[in-house]
């Protein structure tokens, strides 16, 4: 059926459609069905969308869409497009098959993967295929395979640079913001940095969410190769980039799900490394009694990624570090941007933990691409820091990366960074010693609080293991946006007990 677009100002966090009653009875169509959407022009292009049923709002010859909706076929007001009943998917054949701990091919997760970029399958269609690789698990040749079907229906950025090196933590302790020291350290020794960072999928903040308290993330291809040329690296979010958009909404799911699987995490990381050009790849791998994995699966793991790396012929090394507590002092977006900052600036005494690991990191990513001797990457790191060239560079792609032309001083802008309005202090109720700061309850905590959502909301911790403190001190301080969710996040500090005296 012929029908016209109806854009309204409405955003619904996904790509969804409303349409009129009585059309909807002429073409079969019921509430929650799925329906496709095809253009008219010389080059149809189509699109698979949940719709809604109105009265009164959308007449009988029209579709409203979402502004989700308008972005990804570029749709016009009272453009034309064909509307149908569409069918069930094929791809959920291939997903129940998986659910049955059945081999996929590479053909069908193929069709898995373009159904979820074209929008074919449902949320809760998507969160049975994260289920079932969550409960079921995928062969490394099924990961390779959902790697290079993640890479096919996405963009990919060709810089045809030399130097062109990426580096990504798999997540999970709190305050762990090395990415952007790293990325501004690197840059300015002239290696090229096109980081592509997540948002937050189970943890209090993603690179991305802590950027995007100064700067934008969102970018087209064209801006970003922009910004790249002027800066040498950028901070973003892929989503918008549409590098891999079956990775951005599998994601968005996850987070929903809380749960994060294995094959997954493999195939987001390398498809985002590969997306954006690196030849050389680090990759982090905290572990930990309450990190993400413990040490026997961070072992697994970092097989896998150096099988990947030479799979798809790229330079990958793999590091694992111990995670016992948050790394910093702030947890949450603004926070974690404040230590960064401390850490870059160094006029400021930032947390010696944050510099000590970013500094490792980069010195291992100067000596994999040449700019270092083997041994000497870190006095490389250390002289790029302490002379502030790093500070200077992130600056730079603050600068690059901000779309508001009323910001002309990112050191002012840096300044005006504060936590949220509400507060709450936690002091210690016995004196002793701290002999747990449970990485996966702070997270728990930070989100309760509101991250990674509203960024200025978050932790500041004041204690560290092994640390002697009295009745009395101050072990931390909850911010929230929020007077509710500052008081559900106080009462959860209570329930859990992230930290433990004794």
């Amino acid at each position: 059926m012929e029908l016209k677009v109806k854009i309204l100002k409405w955003s619904a966090g996904a790509p969804v459609a409303m349409m009129n009653e009585e059309t909807a009875n002429k073409l079969g169509v019921q509430i929650k069905d799925r329906v496709s959407i095809k253009t008219l022009s010389g080059r149809p292009k189509e699109i698979f969308t949940i719709v809604d049923i109105v009265k009164g709002l959308v007449k009988k010859n029209e579709i409203a869409i979402s502004s989700e909706l308008k972005k990804i076929i570029s749709l016009r007001l009272g453009q034309k497009v064909d509307v149908n009943l569409a069918l069930s998917p094929n791809s959920m054949i291939f997903i129940k098959k998986k659910l049955m701990k059945e081999q996929l091919s590479q053909k069908e997760i193929n069709e898995i993967i373009k159904d979820v970029v074209n929008n074919s399958l449902s949320e809760s269609e998507i969160s049975v295929f994260i289920s079932a690789m969550y409960e079921q698990g995928m062969s490394l040749k099924e990961t390779i395979y959902l790697i290079k079907a993640i890479l096919k229906y996405g963009n990919q950025l060709k810089l045809r640079n030399k130097l062109v090196a990426d580096k990504h933590s798999i997540g999970g302790i709190p305050g762990n913001r090395t990415t952007p020291i790293v990325v501004s350290i690197c840059a300015a020794a002239g290696i090229t940095m096109p980081k592509s960072s997540s948002r937050a999928i189970t943890s209090s903040a993603g690179t991305a969410d802590v950027i995007e308290t100064v700067a934008s993330v969102d970018f087209s291809i064209k801006e970003l190769k922009k910004i790249i040329r002027k800066t040498g690296a950028c901070l973003v979010w892929g989503g918008e980039i549409g590098l891999v958009p079956a990775d951005s909404r599998i994601i968005r799911i996850e987070k929903l799900l809380k749960i994060d699987p294995e094959a997954m995490l493999l195939s987001s990381i390398m498809a985002k490394k590969l997306a954006m050009d690196a030849d050389y790849i680090i990759i982090d791998i905290p572990y930990g009694k309450t990190a993400k994995v413990d040490k026997q699966n961070a072992i697994k793991l970092k097989r896998k990624f150096e099988i990947l790396g030479k799979v798809f012929k790229k330079n990958v090394e793999v590091f694992l570090m111990e995670a016992k507590e948050p790394m910093g002092t702030g947890v949450g977006p603004a926070l974690e941007l404040i230590d960064v900052i401390q850490v870059l600036d160094q006029k400021q005494r930032g947390p010696r933990d944050l510099e000590k690991k970013s500094l490792f990191l980069s010195g291992k990513l100067l000596e994999m691409t040449g700019k270092a001797k083997k041994g000497k990457g870190i006095l490389l790191a250390e002289k790029i820091l302490f002379s502030g060239r790093a500070y200077e560079k992130f600056k730079q792609i603050i600068k690059a990366q901000n779309k508001d032309p009323k910001v002309k001083d990112i050191e002012k802008l840096f300044k005006s960074i504060k936590p949220a309005k509400f507060k709450h202090d936690i002091f210690a109720k016995r004196s002793g010693r701290i002999i747990e700061i449970h990485n996966s309850k702070i997270n728990s905590l930070a989100r309760a609080a509101g991250c990674p959502v509203d960024k200025f909301s978050g932790l500041q911790i004041f204690v560290s293991l092994e640390d002697d403190v009295k009745k009395g001190d101050k072990l931390m301080t909850i911010y929230s946006e929020s007077k509710i969710r500052l008081k559900n996040a106080v009462n959860s500090y209570y329930a859990t007990r992230p930290i433990k005296i004794k």
